[in-house]
């Protein structure tokens, strides 16, 4: 199999990941949260001229949130394909991959303020 066979595949499950990521926008609320509050932050970033440093860390709490809340929605998708009947067992998993979000979404809030509070302080002035 030579490049020209491999490509059209790769193609496509890009394809797949970025409708995986519009269906995750489209139908979860709390992703639609997840990039508004994003896009204050990159705004925030610009506005400050934050540091390359500092950028590298307000790109991993973005990514990372949007990553977890992808596998929290997938975790929440098949569970409930598996059972429409309440089981423990189901809502722990489901309970489990949420509280994995928050614990990055804490995460995130922290590097915020540990990043844009001097700033912030700085400019009120």
């Amino acid at each position: 199999m030579d490049l020209q066979d491999k490509r059209p595949r790769l193609w496509k499950s890009f394809s797949y990941a970025i409708t995986g990521i519009r269906t995750a926008l489209r139908t979860e609320r709390n992703m639609r949260i997840h990039l508004f509050v994003s896009i204050v932050v990159i705004g925030c970033s610009v506005f400050f001229s934050i540091s390359k440093l500092e950028w590298l860390f307000v790109i991993a709490a973005i990514g990372g949130i949007f990553s977890l809340e992808l596998i929290n929605t997938a975790v929440e998708r098949v569970v409930d394909l598996i059972t429409e009947e309440y089981h423990p067992l189901a809502k722990q998993a489901k309970d489990l991959a949420a509280g994995a979000v928050f614990v990055y979404a804490i995460m995130a809030v922290v590097i915020g303020v540990i990043i844009f509070l001097p700033y912030f302080l700085r400019w009120l002035i």
